[in-house]
């Protein structure tokens, strides 16, 4: 499965990390190649943004269901395909570092199936850790602002 993992420190106390990620609305629009989201349910949320496949884009369409909720600790999701057959899942987690420092770390991991599946997991297995850094570094730079 095509994964990207990455962690970043913050000047900030993991209360509002949690504060932050605990809110899918709050960091569904920082995804690299955001398009838009609609809201379903407090735990489910449809996702559209462009991804690289290859020297191609493509819009993709990604249901977002939140699976766990640990506070102050960890987000856990699930990714389902709405406009392809792709499945996946990811994480948020936060471990105080001391009073004001926080060291979060997100994971995404999403496996295209079908035919052009194995093709697609090849492009996705080079893209995704940087996609996934990307993710959480913006994170990271919204909730210190």
């Amino acid at each position: 499965m095509p994964q990207g993992i990455h962690d970043v420190e913050l000047n900030q106390p993991i209360g509002a990390v949690w504060q932050f990620v605990s809110i899918v609305e709050n960091w569904v629009p920082l995804v690299p190649g955001y398009i838009s989201h609609e809201v379903i349910n407090e735990r489910r949320v449809a996702w559209t943004f462009t991804g690289d496949i290859g020297i191609m884009k493509k819009t993709i369409s990604l249901q977002v269901d939140i699976t766990e909720w640990t506070p102050p600790t960890e987000v856990r999701f699930t990714l389902t395909g709405i406009s392809g057959n792709f499945t996946g899942h990811g994480y948020f987690k936060a471990k105080a570092l001391g009073e004001a420092r926080t060291k979060m770390t997100g994971c995404l991991d999403i496996t295209a199936h079908g035919v052009k599946g194995p093709m697609i997991n090849s492009i996705l297995k080079s893209n995704l850790p940087k996609t996934t850094r990307e993710l959480v570094e913006a994170i990271g730079k919204r909730i210190t602002k």
